[in-house]
C-alpha cells in the first residue's frame, strides 16, 4: 500500500463498546418507552448506513418500536433494509415510518417520539452521574456509575507504538470530543487536536469523506489508511478516493459488530483494501503490503 498516514476509528477498534454505547441504546429505549430491541439488532442499523451517531441510531430504533406499537407489522430486518434503500440514516427512518403507516397512526408515532428525552437518557446511562454533571452541565435524574467505565481496551500498547513510529497517526470518530478524549486517555494514545476529528468537528459524519481528506491535507500524505469497524468507515475511505486524487485504503476491523467470515465479506463488498481480525494486526498488514 505504501501508506504514509494511518487514521483510526475509536469504537470497536481501540475500545469495545458492546457494554457501553450499544447497551445505552437498548436501555434508553427501555427506560423511555418500556420496550426495546436486542443488542445484536443494533448492527442492522449500522449496516444500513448513516448511523455513525448513536443518538440518531437510538432515535431510529425508537421510531421502529413506536411504529410497531401502532400496528405496523414490518420486521426490523425489513425496516433497516428499507432505510438502506433510501440512503441510510435518521431521515430515511422517518421516511420509512411515513410510508408504512396511515396518517393517524403516523401522527401518534411522531408525537410520542421524544428525541431530546432519548438523548438525555442515553447520556445519563452512558456517562453516569458525575461525568454527566461535568460534560452536560445539569443534574442527572438517574444516579449511576455509567456504562463508559465498561469499555475494555482492544489495542495493545506495542501496536500504538509501532504505528506512531512508522506513520503519521490520526483519529476519526463519531464520538463527541470530550468522550473521545476519555477513550484516548484510556488506551494511551496522545493525538494532537489537529490530527483528530470528532462529532464536534464536522456536521456530516461518516461516510462523508471531508474529515478524512482534511487529515490527509494536514499530514501532507499521499496515501492514507483508515481503519474502522463499520461499513461506513470503509465507505468513508472509498468516498475520499472518489473525491480526492490521493489514495485512500479502508481497513475493516473485525472487533466491532461485524465479525467472522460474514463480516469479512461485507467489508470486502464495501470496498475494503484489507480486513484484519483486530487493530493489533494492522502494523503487520501494512508492512506486508508496503513490501
Amino acid at each position: 500500500m505504501n501508506v504514509d498516514a494511518v487514521v483510526l476509528d475509536i469504537d470497536g477498534v481501540l475500545v469495545d463498546v458492546a457494554d457501553s454505547y450499544r447497551r445505552a441504546i437498548v436501555e434508553s429505549l427501555q427506560t423511555v418507552y418500556n420496550e426495546s430491541i436486542d443488542r445484536t439488532d443494533i448492527q442492522l442499523f449500522k449496516d444500513a448506513g448513516g448511523f455513525n451517531n448513536d443518538w440518531e441510531l437510538t432515535d431510529a430504533a425508537a421510531l421502529f418500536v413506536l411504529a410497531r406499537r401502532e400496528g405496523c407489522d414490518i420486521t426490523l430486518e425489513e425496516f433497516t433494509d428499507a432505510i438502506s434503500m433510501m440512503g441510510g440514516g435518521l431521515a430515511a427512518a422517518r421516511a420509512v415510518v411515513s410510508d408504512e403507516l396511515p396518517p393517524a397512526e403516523r401522527e401518534l408515532v411522531f408525537t410520542a417520539w421524544d428525541s431530546e428525552r432519548l438523548r438525555d437518557t442515553f447520556q445519563q446511562l452512558y456517562l453516569g452521574g458525575s461525568l454527566y454533571r461535568d460534560l452536560e452541565g445539569s443534574e442527572p435524574t438517574l444516579e449511576m456509575e455509567g456504562f463508559i467505565h465498561d469499555e475494555p481496551v482492544l489495542v495493545e500498547p506495542a501496536t500504538l507504538e509501532t504505528l506512531d513510529e512508522r506513520y503519521a497517526l490520526g483519529v476519526l470518530t463519531g464520538r463527541p470530543a470530550a468522550e473521545a478524549e476519555i477513550a484516548l486517555q484510556r488506551v494511551g494514545l496522545d493525538v494532537p487536536e489537529k490530527h483528530r476529528f470528532t462529532m464536534d468537528d464536522w456536521d456530516e459524519g461518516k461516510p462523508d469523506p471531508s474529515a478524512l481528506i482534511t487529515l490527509a491535507d494536514r499530514f501532507d500524505a499521499d496515501r492514507v489508511a483508515f481503519a474502522g469497524d463499520t461499513l461506513d468507515d470503509v465507505k468513508t475511505a472509498v468516498n475520499a478516493a472518489e473525491r480526492d486524487d490521493r489514495t485512500y485504503d479502508g481497513i475493516g476491523v473485525l472487533t466491532g459488530g461485524l465479525t467472522g467470515e460474514y463480516g469479512r465479506k461485507r467489508f470486502e463488498q464495501a470496498g475494503a483494501s484489507a480486513v484484519v481480525e483486530t487493530v493489533n494486526d494492522l502494523p503487520a498488514t501494512l508492512e506486508h503490503c508496503n513490501r
